[in-house]
């Protein structure tokens, strides 16, 4: 396995990795990355699979037309589209509040001498 000679001149040797890893602020940012992470992907994949089934085992109601040719299975199926952008949105305003400023913080330290 070979490392990056230029980042490890810069940041340190790789036991400085692994004190970063410990320190309190990487788990902060961990715990808050995993705080949206994984709540938002298991309700995109709910609302995915509620999609599925009913388009699967409700064929009458997903036909049901809206307006004109618009039925229920193409509106869920446009605003799968929909939710994709606003959670890659919402996730870009949380990353940009959030995540970033406490990782440029992290990163900081490390390139000034260490976690400590």
């Amino acid at each position: 396995m070979t490392t990056d000679q230029g980042s490890r001149d810069r940041t340190g040797s790789d036991e400085t990795f692994l004190e970063v890893q410990r320190s309190p602020e990487f788990q902060a940012l961990r715990k808050a990355l995993r705080g949206f992470v994984f709540p938002m992907t298991a309700a995109f994949f709910l609302w995915y699979l509620l999609y599925v089934v009913l388009s699967a085992y409700a064929r009458d109601f997903m036909d049901v037309k809206v307006f004109g040719n618009i039925n229920v299975a193409l509106i869920f199926g446009l605003l799968q589209f929909v939710t994709t952008f606003l959670i890659a949105w919402w996730y870009s305003r949380f990353a940009g509040k959030t995540l970033d400023p406490q990782g440029e913080a992290l990163k900081a330290r490390v390139e000034n001498g260490g976690p400590r």
